[in-house]
């Protein structure tokens, strides 16, 4: 087995430079959902309105969703440093966006559970007051998708057969599917309050209701998958892996015994490679060969020297 100077492993673990700008337009969403928040549980408090504080009830879950995308900014910003963390603090980000997601799950459920209910058991709609409730709370969170689009401008692939999916900043889209769902729900709901009001078909409140918990748990899936591969490093299929081989394969007189792959920041990987050589190649060698490779940012090489 072969080793290269002490010096040559003392470098940085932070991977991934984290997202100042999502960072600040999350907290700009947090007090907007906030302020609209408080606003609509006041206003239904103050005017009797169940409709009204029911609303506010409900943006508070996806308050609290934004809150939660801010934090894990924070500490993974802030715990960058901590030599504790052997691959860096950015995974602190996805299990912001892992939590989230469950929470847009728990959204959906009360979603279905409250339209399934309203359906079997009518109340009366104040037609006008919930209208405007839903066209303010539509603006509110259309803004929030605004503040908190991605900008791809940042995220460029490194290879051509490889997309853009994994240099997505999946805490901050976290955040954007709670306020795109929200503005979802603003829509069904306008639309079946318009319906109602028309054509006294109030049966279509809670009928969008139950269509809007189903794109909630749709969306809310797709987000679970994503963050889960990353949480549990299951990136063996990405296309680096075959890239990694077929580098290594260049060189007719190494066999990769082992190789493990996972990510550790938005399009950036670690990789662990154990080789088996008759020929006097060296790990920095092999480190060199796979440089090729920017999104490669953490190499381990092992080299078994086989006798002949």
């Amino acid at each position: 087995m072969t080793h290269t100077s002490a010096h040559r492993w003392q470098h940085s673990h932070v991977f991934d430079q984290g997202n100042p700008a999502a960072e600040r337009r999350t907290r700009w969403a947090v007090w907007l959902t906030a302020l609209m928040m408080v606003g609509e549980i006041v206003g239904g408090w103050w005017y009797n309105s169940m409709a009204l504080l029911a609303d506010g009830w409900h943006m508070s879950s996806h308050a609290l969703a934004l809150g939660l995308s801010l934090v894990a900014y924070a500490a993974a910003r802030r715990y960058s440093e901590d030599r504790r963390f052997a691959f860096g603090t950015w995974k602190i980000e996805i299990l912001g966006g892992y939590s989230s997601a469950i929470m847009l799950l728990g959204v959906a459920g009360l979603m279905l559970f409250q339209s399934v209910e309203r359906l079997f058991s009518p109340a009366e709609i104040h037609y006008n007051q919930a209208i405007s409730i839903a066209i303010v709370g539509l603006l509110v969170n259309l803004v929030c998708a605004w503040l908190l689009r991605e900008d791809h401008g940042h995220h460029h692939a490194h290879h051509a057969g490889e997309g853009t999916a994994h240099h997505h900043d999946l805490n901050l889209r976290s955040a954007y599917l709670h306020v795109i769902t929200d503005a979802a729900t603003s829509v069904l709901a306008i639309v079946a309050l318009l319906g109602g009001k028309l054509w006294g078909a109030a049966w279509l409140d809670p009928l969008m209701g139950i269509v809007g918990a189903v794109l909630v748990t749709l969306w809310a899936q797709g987000l679970l998958r994503e963050t889960g591969r990353v949480l549990l490093d299951a990136e063996m299929d990405t296309p680096v892996v075959d890239e990694i081989r077929e580098v290594l394969r260049q060189s007719p007189t190494v066999q990769i015994t082992d190789l493990h792959v996972w990510r550790v920041g938005k399009g950036k990987y670690a990789c662990i490679v154990s080789l088996a050589t008759s020929s006097s190649i060296t790990a920095d060698q092999i480190r060199q060969q796979l440089s090729i490779h920017e999104e490669l940012v953490h190499v381990t090489v092992e080299i078994n020297t086989l006798h002949t």
